[in-house]
């Protein structure tokens, strides 16, 4: 009888232990932080071609927005281009300050570098007016020769960081200081800035017209589409130069959805492009 009882006590001791450890084992479950790998040669030819084109590749694959909307560009010269490094902002709060790794062990000086100039740093702020930084952190990015610095938050001291020289996106400028708002707390893991998602090592692409994160998961893809899709609209613009006239005659068009018999599908088969060789026509698309 004795022995029984301590066998039932000892089972639901372990039950109870199990059960414990799946729990402490499921609260820290997560998924990798990084998609996949982009080659130096693919990213260099994500950043030949235009935002516009990047973002029309991803919707026609069904993907969710991918632009950032509150990064803009500090000068009119700026384009950027470059794996992610990302690095995100919590709110300010006392033991927040104080667990943070101090000094230069801090997550943000770990993501500077991480940097170089196949790296975009890409910072996820609290706030769209607060700072995420200014000329003497920002330095360290210069000597690191960095490939752009993207951001939903603003900079502080924006003439020095536009003769720093290194493309910078921001949703604006400010004077305040940052860390009584918040503090940088993790490096490289899944952010969102402006409700857009960005993985450590998603090509980020930024012209004129915006930044847009590409997944890595996707990216030889979206390229092989936005591609397609500029060689095509370099031939419309091209003929209506050439023979000027409104140019509904061509509009609208989706990738994937041309039609062959088509004025567009007609005027592409003038120049050699057919279902055959070209993945933007009826029946062609490949993803």
């Amino acid at each position: 009888m004795l022995s029984s009882t301590f066998r039932r006590a000892a089972t639901a001791a372990a039950s109870r232990s199990n059960a414990t450890i799946n729990i402490a084992q499921r609260t820290m479950a997560m998924g990798p932080a990084q998609g996949g790998e982009i080659s130096d040669e693919l990213l260099a030819k994500l950043g030949s071609l235009s935002t516009q084109a990047l973002v029309d590749g991803l919707w026609v694959m069904g993907w969710p927005a991918s632009q950032i909307d509150g990064a803009r560009p500090l000068h009119p010269s700026h384009k950027c281009v470059g794996r992610a490094v990302t690095l995100n902002f919590v709110p300010a709060r006392p033991d927040i300050a104080q667990d943070k790794p101090p000094g230069g062990e801090s997550p943000e000086y770990e993501a500077f570098e991480k940097c170089g100039p196949n790296e975009v740093l890409v910072m996820s702020s609290v706030g769209p007016w607060e700072s995420i930084g200014g000329d003497i952190k920002f330095l360290r990015l210069k000597q690191r020769n960095i490939g752009g610095l993207v951001s939903d938050g603003s900079v502080r001291d924006t003439d020095e960081i536009i003769k720093y020289g290194f493309p910078c996106f921001s949703y604006s400028t400010t004077a305040r200081q940052g860390p009584a708002a918040m503090q940088p707390w993790e490096c490289n893991g899944v952010v969102s800035v402006s409700g857009v998602t960005v993985r450590p090592g998603d090509a980020i692409v930024g012209d004129q017209d915006g930044v847009v994160v590409v997944p890595a998961k996707v990216a030889e893809t979206v390229y092989n589409i936005a591609h397609g899709r500029e060689e095509i609209e370099e031939i419309v613009k091209e003929e209506l130069i050439k023979n000027p006239g409104p140019p509904g005659i061509y509009y609208p068009f989706m990738s994937g959805k041309i039609k062959v018999d088509s004025p567009l599908g007609k005027l592409l088969a003038t120049k050699g492009i057919t279902p055959e060789n070209s993945n933007q026509f009826e029946g062609s698309a490949d993803w």
